[in-house]
């Protein structure tokens, strides 16, 4: 299984670098990962935020394969328990796909065009985080899946 996240914007503090790396490492035996890190706009007028997302949305659509399964963050998407997760995780490999990706939208969200070509929209909080932070949640808990998915203890 190959799993990618594309994500706006880069991490720069050294803490977060550090334990994103732990669980990067963490998943060497799960699946092959990457993460493609696109620079966030600068925010020069609140009023313009549509204009952001469009011009983020045509620099992470080019990394969409049309046969990965695209998961997308976003506050109005599905929660989902830990197991649950590791669930829908294992269920997308059965379906046939060999690449997950995850989309991480900058600090204006995702544009449509974006959000359009989701197979499934998931919400890890109606709270907005930033995207570092959600980030180092969304490898925590894809590691967490693959141990639940392995009956591996680390889950609990």
């Amino acid at each position: 299984m190959n799993i990618k996240i594309i994500a706006i914007g880069k991490i720069k503090e050294k803490y977060l670098k550090d334990a994103l790396n732990d669980y990067i490492k963490r998943l060497a035996p799960f699946c092959s990962f990457s993460v493609v890190e696109i620079p966030s706009e600068p925010i020069l007028d609140d009023s313009l935020s549509d204009k952001y997302k469009i011009s983020e949305a045509q620099k992470i659509i080019p990394f969409i394969k049309k046969n990965s399964y695209v998961i997308t963050l976003e506050i109005n998407g599905k929660s989902l328990s830990s197991p649950d997760f590791a669930c829908k995780i294992k269920n997308i490999a059965y379906d046939g796909f060999n690449e997950i990706i995850f989309i991480i939208g900058g600090p204006n969200g995702l544009d449509i065009s974006v959000s359009a070509l989701a197979d499934f929209k998931l919400s890890f909080s109606k709270m907005t985080f930033t995207h570092q932070l959600i980030r180092l949640l969304l490898i925590e808990q894809i590691y967490r899946a693959f141990k639940i998915n392995a009956n591996e203890p680390y889950h609990r």
